[in-house]
């Protein structure tokens, strides 16, 4: 039963996304919205662990990477979507557990 996580706190600020990587199962997928796109900019701790999870597969909510001006400096692996492909994304899994 695949899963779709979405995270919208920083990984700065929060322990949210580490928790949810930890608890995450392989075939899910992790969508960074709000401010939880920062998890996946190049050259960070957070980047790091994402490059190293085997299993699941990650995304990042377009729109919010561009208002933050982090749109080109995501890491390699990090699929981009936008709103419509938010949507794909939950109706592909199973159940979307929100990680505030």
């Amino acid at each position: 039963m695949a899963t779709l996580h979405t995270v919208n706190k920083s990984p700065f600020e929060s322990a949210t996304f580490e928790t949810c990587l930890g608890l995450a199962k392989s075939g899910s997928t992790i969508l960074l919205i709000e401010d939880g796109i920062y998890a996946a900019t190049q050259g960070t701790q957070p980047a790091e662990a994402i490059s190293k999870a085997e299993g699941i597969n990650f995304a990042v909510l377009g729109p919010d990477a561009q208002a933050r001006g982090v749109d080109s400096k995501l890491a390699d692996g990090i699929k981009v979507v936008d709103y419509d492909g938010f949507v794909d994304l939950v109706a592909e899994h199973d159940k979307v557990q929100a990680w505030l």
